[in-house]
């Protein structure tokens, strides 16, 4: 019988620009969540969090891991046994990096495994949409690599795998303030012209030959966006000066990873340093600190392994 299961969960880059909602990608940062069954009787669950952030993670039935957690057994119609989850952080939270499709991926994974796998990971990836509302981190977040995401015809949700080319590498800069995706939403506006569906459809078009390929000059027109972040950058202090620095240092374009704060560019080997760096030096100025890390594409998704009793 499985007693412990420990799912590491990688971080999640969404829309790429024009991918708004639909397209992302998992990147080489991960969360930890470790399940370990209870004694029959026990208190139901025992939450702890370690990391940088530990102090701003619920630890009741509330807690976002909890609730994906027990989301499988009513799916499964059965009762949650008692659990103790410990959270190892390595995801900034509210930052545009999936923190929440990693809580949301890894309690249906560990659920999932302690339940003797009776899912497959076509109804995971199902369950992991209907929590989020939208499949761009969590699907990426589940399966790895780069992910399109569509609504089906004979199940909600299709998934189709992007070609990443090893040439593309991302760099994301982490400032440290929180953005709400709640906030990130509201200043959408809830109508767009003709022109702006045109613009994003082919603009969504190009950036996937462009990943797969890796023709920069298609990357470079390819992240341009009108569906949402024109609307969020006066969200990102300094985002315009900070996009200037990485396209001079040689990146082939900068946008808002997720909802944001985090941006994301896109370069090769070769100038990935001289990006990092012009980021860098681009936000010194700020009231706030800021990471930047050169990453990879995560290609395994969630990862469980399992102790038996």
């Amino acid at each position: 019988m499985i007693s412990t299961v420990t799912v590491t969960v990688p971080a999640t880059t969404a829309n790429l620009g024009p991918g708004f909602d639909c397209l992302g990608a998992a990147l080489t940062l991960s969360n930890q969540f470790c399940f370990s069954l209870l004694p029959p009787g026990d208190e139901q669950v025992v939450i702890t969090a370690i990391g940088a952030e530990a102090k701003l993670v619920t630890t009741d039935k509330s807690n976002l891991v909890y609730q994906a957690f027990a989301r499988v057994f009513q799916h499964l119609k059965q009762v949650p046994p008692p659990i103790r989850i410990e959270i190892q952080l390595g995801v900034p939270l509210s930052r545009g990096l999936g923190s929440s499709a990693t809580a949301i991926v890894g309690g249906l994974v560990g659920a999932n495994a302690l339940a003797g796998s009776p899912l497959t990971l076509e109804a995971l990836m199902q369950l992991a949409i209907a929590i989020e509302g939208h499949p761009d981190n969590v699907v990426p977040a589940l399966v790895g690599g780069c992910c399109l995401s569509a609504t089906g015809i004979d199940r909600p949700w299709e998934r189709c795998n992007i070609p990443w080319h090893p040439s593309i590498v991302p760099i994301v800069a982490i400032p440290a303030f929180e953005l709400s995706t709640k906030l990130a939403r509201q200043v959408l506006p809830t109508t767009y012209s003709r022109a702006d569906a045109i613009f994003n459809a082919a603009h969504l078009g190009l950036l996937l030959r462009g990943l797969e390929t890796g023709n920069r000059e298609w990357l470079k027109a390819a992240m341009h966006d009108r569906i949402h972040q024109p609307y969020r950058q006066a969200l990102i202090p300094g985002y315009e000066t900070l996009q200037a620095a990485a396209l001079d240092a040689g990146a082939d374009g900068m946008v808002i990873s997720g909802a944001g704060p985090t941006l994301l560019a896109l370069t090769d080997s070769q100038t990935a340093e001289a990006v990092k760096d012009a980021i860098a030096t681009a936000w010194a100025d700020q009231s706030f600190t800021v990471q930047v890390h050169v990453l990879q594409i995560d290609q395994k998704g969630a990862i469980a392994q399992t102790t038996t009793a």
